[in-house]
């Protein structure tokens, strides 16, 4: 038990700290691909005599991810990334191991931003984000730690959105790796990860039956086509919004409904917004809804759902059930909001299955690597994951499931390789 983690960290309390160590157990022994890496990072030592932080939804996966930078030499700090996915058994486990934490369950806005910069008054070298607010929180509020950092690593969708801004405006000062951008994470993570864990929460919350019903899926990127997929298989009419023309006609050959918001509004049952934008499901949409119609929002931010038009034409709000909210409409229809419209799979739930944010997990872990041995040639700007990495993740995914593939022959990887070849 370190000491210093004890002295240092503001969690909600130690004496969770076996909870949490049974949760992190759990999912070391589903992570193979992680195992893998920590092995590896053990060995070599790649991150020795620096100081990481690093923002997540602090659960049990993300618990074990802090650990494997850990095993790598690296003096860890973690801090959540969302108010309401933070677990305080887990943190307080993590306290145990000699990780540094910032993080509780539930703070207030002004307490959940302290806490934030309480992890980056550490003077990290090198950064794990996830929807940016580690970036640029640096770069708004606290410059005088930029030149420390080395670079980082940025997990969702939105951060890279909010990452690329900076970088087209010039205003970014050091590399940031787009792990969400890999073909590990957004066709494994970002569709069966999503897809899984969204309904999982929803499902838990709700108690409800999700067959013969009508599903909204606001969005059809790589998360909106999990969601969309599950809500298919679980017995659902499944309708898509989309602004993308390109997207629209995937949804349509992928077999559901494509029509615009408003149209939707009228007949959805449950609506899961995933676009990574504010506004989605507004005030028009609520004059039209059904009566019983269900909201919850699967992008990074709770902005997605517009809560304050949502109250504005309510006349009253009460919590029903755990992560519930009933709005009662001025014409006395009801709506409920899943979660107060943030992350429903992390927020009513335990997020992506361990199996899931083990590849995810090791692209992190890997590519932090890489920003930190190549961030002088780098310089100041968004890269994608090396596809050498990438691959590498697939191959331990593999071999953790006993698979084999192909490989090409030398006269194979010729004929591709040349033009004049036939």
């Amino acid at each position: 038990m370190s000491t210093t983690a004890i002295q240092n960290s503001v969690i909600a309390d130690l004496k969770l700290a076996p909870e949490g160590h049974l949760k992190i157990d759990w999912v070391e022994a589903h992570m193979p691909v992680l195992n893998r890496v920590r092995k590896q990072f053990e060995a070599e030592q790649p991150f020795k005599g620096l100081k990481v932080t690093i923002s997540l939804h602090l659960e049990a996966k993300t618990a074990y991810l802090a650990k494997v930078v850990q095993a790598g030499g690296a003096e860890v700090t973690i801090t959540g990334s969302n108010p309401l996915s933070t677990q305080d058994d887990v943190c307080a486990a993590l306290v145990e191991d000699g990780v540094t934490v910032f993080a509780k369950y539930n703070p207030s806005p002004e307490e959940y931003k302290s806490l934030l910069i309480k992890a980056l008054e550490t003077k990290p070298d090198l950064i794990i984000d996830d929807g940016g607010d580690l970036v640029s929180t640096l770069h708004s509020e606290r410059p005088d730690l930029l030149a420390q950092v080395r670079g980082g690593a940025e997990e969702t969708t939105t951060g890279i959105l909010r990452l690329k801004a900076m970088d087209k405006e010039g205003q970014l000062k050091f590399p940031m790796v787009a792990v969400n951008d890999a073909y590990c994470k957004y066709l494994f993570d970002n569709r069966y990860g999503t897809g899984q864990s969204v309904w999982d929460g929803i499902n838990r919350t709700t108690n409800l039956v999700v067959a013969g019903k009508t599903v909204v899926v606001v969005g059809y990127g790589w998360c909106g086509k999990g969601v969309a997929m599950r809500a298919k298989g679980l017995g659902a009419n499944v309708v898509v919004t989309e602004v993308d023309a390109i997207k629209a006609v995937e949804a349509y050959m992928d077999g559901f409904q494509v029509m615009p918001m408003l149209e939707a509004a009228k007949i959805g049952d449950f609506f899961v917004t995933v676009t990574g934008n504010r506004d989605v499901i507004r005030g028009e949409h609520y004059d039209v809804m059904k009566d019983g119609a269900l909201l919850s929002n699967a992008g990074h931010f709770d902005v997605e759902v517009n809560k304050p038009e949502l109250q504005q034409r309510s006349s009253s709000v009460r919590t029903v059930r755990r992560n519930i909210e009933e709005y009662q409409l001025k014409d006395g229809r009801k709506v409920y909001l899943l979660a107060e419209g943030r992350l429903v799979n992390l927020a009513a739930g335990d997020g992506h299955p361990a199996e899931i944010m083990d590849m995810t997990f090791a692209l992190q872990a890997l590519s932090l690597k890489y920003v930190n041995d190549q961030y002088e040639q780098i310089g100041n700007t968004v890269v994608n994951v090396p596809y050498e990495l990438d691959e590498q993740v697939a191959r331990f995914k593999l071999e953790s499931l006993g698979l084999n593939i192909d490989v090409l022959s030398g006269e194979q990887r010729a004929y591709l390789d040349s033009w004049q070849e036939h």
